[in-house]
């Protein structure tokens, strides 16, 4: 009931003043948009493809039924969410001569995008902790990162992300704009929301400072710190073929926060020149969602022994506990 006040609430105080935003994209680039346009499609048809594959293939071969490949599963579906919110909006908005959205449709890509992307910043840190678990505790991994605690790390994620998305969504969507409605970017982002506000908005830049040190800056600290230990942890591994397969994992770990990470960081704690933005937030959004498939699955011999199994028909369903 009080969130469906809000939600009206809020609708109220703007619905006056716009009833709809106009997504300025690069429109006055037609050639980049073009270019984008193929290039957002293919990422989005090969995010779809990667990521359900990775779910089917984890949940069908019971070897892969461990916490590691129970993340894996997780981030594979929160990707196909994410880059559904934004890849077909922006697609049918490069197409478009009016560029135009609407209000609500607006509040509900803000809310959506930012809840994924929030859940996106934890869930990695997790998975990081799994790792950790998994060659720091190897003789105590199962037993430390048992299912219930699995479920409860990943509803953790999921919640926090959604409940913070929900508070900025408020927040920005309530501050006064006088008319103004032409926003300088691909999709409707509360960085470039802010701009609109015809008010001083110093309150909400500071409190979205203040989120994204939580859900960016401590749970990369917390992965480094992580991987500090992992690395150590892994030279001391005598048989060279473990040492490898540990290095590949965590390497592949660290490729997917360094794409992600990075360029969030640069959109939201340290402002962009014009322009720039546009192309860094396609980093988070589209590109690492795209990637992640590929960058867990290439080096990876479990996941490449699963696919074959499962080309020679011998499915197995028995339960990960």
């Amino acid at each position: 009931m009080h969130s469906n006040a809000a939600w009206e609430n809020l609708h109220e105080l703007n619905q006056s003043t716009t009833e709809e935003f106009i997504l300025l994209g690069v429109s006055d680039q037609p050639q980049l948009e073009l270019l984008l346009f193929v290039l957002i499609l293919i990422s989005y048809v090969m995010t779809l493809l990667g990521n359900v594959t990775i779910i089917v293939v984890s949940r069908l071969d019971p070897r892969l039924h461990t916490p590691m490949y129970f993340f894996l599963s997780n981030l594979s579906f929160l990707d196909i969410c994410y880059t559904t919110s934004l890849g077909p909006p922006m697609l049918l908005n490069f197409l478009s001569t009016r560029k135009a959205i609407s209000w609500g449709g607006c509040v509900a890509q803000l809310y959506i995008s930012l809840g994924l992307g929030s859940t996106e910043c934890l869930l990695l840190a997790v998975m990081a902790l799994d790792r950790y678990a998994a060659i720091c505790q190897p003789l105590r991994y199962m037993t430390i990162m048992s299912h219930r605690l699995c479920l409860l790390m990943a509803a953790g994620s999921w919640l926090s992300g959604h409940s913070t998305s929900l508070a900025q969504t408020v927040l920005t969507m309530q501050l006064p704009r006088c008319g103004q409605n032409h926003i300088d970017h691909i999709f409707c982002e509360v960085p470039v929301l802010l701009k609109l506000a015809c008010t001083d908005t110093s309150f909400n830049e500071a409190e979205l400072f203040s989120v994204s040190v939580m859900f960016l800056v401590v749970p990369v600290s917390l992965i480094l710190i992580s991987y500090s230990y992992i690395g150590a942890a892994v030279m001391r591994i005598r048989s060279s073929e473990g040492r490898r397969k540990a290095f590949n994992t965590c390497t592949s770990h660290l490729a997917v926060v360094s794409l992600f990470y990075g360029p969030a960081i640069y959109m939201y704690l340290k402002p962009p020149p014009k322009g720039q933005g546009k192309i860094a937030s396609l980093f988070y959004t589209m590109v690492t969602p795209m990637l992640n498939p590929l960058i867990y699955t290439l080096r990876n011999k479990e996941v490449h022994g699963a696919l074959r199994r499962l080309l020679r028909k011998k499915p197995g369903l028995t339960g990960w506990s």
